[in-house]
């Protein structure tokens, strides 16, 4: 059995370290190919944990909050339980890096410490939200990129459209995954200059199921299993469909609670359907944003994530290295650099 080491920022999140370890004792304790370096005071953590197996903390005196200006905070604060579980990574003691913590420190950290994938020109996050009437596939769907870079260049979406293709290969189990690209209209030609672009580069590729253009309106009906996007863009369509997911919830339920006796014992008899709903919606059983092009796996969860939402991402994290994501698509950078070497 090959263990799967993971680094964790014990002290990033709003409920750090209690939730994040309540989170890696579960994953510990349910997978035991799974292995945790906890980085973080020591005095604040150790008492969290009765059993120590397949658990080593490394006691660091700093911590990155999320009021920290990113790049400062990665140069500057050097022993901080994030830059030292970075480090590990690096320096291949460890092999993926977990926060809950300060996402833009985090994204420094992957791209300074962990560094890139040769061949990426920025990598991207990747999310995974749900599909609300799927007839096929796995139930869910990936966007990338969703807030790592404000602005995109084509040939960047063109990348993630094959990071995308690989994550949802190895990771989902998708043979064949559909990737569509986010526009403001389905036809070839609509969108800015940057989408355009974007399209006849990701049609020219024969190894990518490209699905063409989708819009935001189509994204829960699982019109296509990886959606591509700038990151601006991209997150302000993540941020919607979070924003709208939780709403809907809380005015069906004050919609339920001033309907009076007759609306609670509907509500009483709807109750399956209601929990169905609610799960669907749950994000934290999809895991973490995930950033993809680093040469290991970075991930991120909320930083108000409680400790389902922690085993759920520690989780995603070991399939995304047992499906050996990341050296996959750097042989494949590999080949296609060779190819274009032996054409010139």
């Amino acid at each position: 059995m090959i263990l799967v080491k993971i680094a964790v920022d014990a002290m990033g999140g709003d409920n750090a370290p209690k939730t994040v370890v309540e989170g890696v004792l579960r994953a510990r304790d349910e997978f035991a190919d799974l292995e945790f370096c906890l980085y973080g005071d020591e005095q604040q953590v150790k008492p969290l944990i009765d059993n120590m197996e397949r658990i080593e903390i490394i006691h660091t005196s700093e911590v990155i909050d999320m009021n920290d200006e990113p790049v400062k905070a990665i140069r500057r604060k050097k022993d901080s339980s994030m830059v030292q579980a970075a480090q590990a990574v690096k320096e291949n003691k460890a092999d993926a890096l977990f926060s809950c913590g300060n996402t833009g420190a985090l994204l420094t950290a992957g791209l300074l410490i962990v560094g890139r994938v040769k061949g990426v020109s920025r990598p991207g996050l990747l999310s995974t939200l749900p599909v609300l009437n799927a007839t096929s596939g796995d139930g869910r769907f990936n966007l990338l990129d969703s807030g790592a870079n404000a602005d995109g260049k084509p040939e960047q979406l063109y990348q993630y459209a094959l990071l995308g293709k690989y994550y949802a290969q190895n990771v989902r189990g998708l043979a064949n995954p559909r990737i569509g690209l986010l526009n403001n209209g389905t036809e070839p030609h609509k969108g800015s200059k940057l989408t355009r672009e974007a399209h006849q580069l990701i049609a020219a590729d024969d190894s990518i199921n490209f699905v063409g253009n989708v819009e935001a309106r189509d994204l829960l009906t699982g019109v296509c299993d990886v959606v591509v996007a700038d990151g601006f863009t991209g997150n302000a369509v993540l941020k919607a469909i979070e924003g709208t997911a939780s709403a809907t919830l809380h005015l069906l339920k004050d919609a339920i609670m001033a309907a009076g006796v007759s609306g609670k014992l509907g509500a009483l008899m709807l109750k399956p359907v209601f929990k169905e709903l609610k799960g669907k919606l749950d994000q934290s059983q999809y895991g973490g944003a995930v950033l993809l092009g680093a040469k290991a796996p970075v991930v991120k969860a909320h930083g108000a994530s409680d400790a389902k939402t922690v085993y759920y991402t520690l989780k995603q994290i070991r399939e995304i290295v047992a499906g050996q994501v990341v050296e996959k698509f750097s042989a494949y950078l590999e080949q296609q650099r060779s190819e274009q070497t032996e054409n010139n």
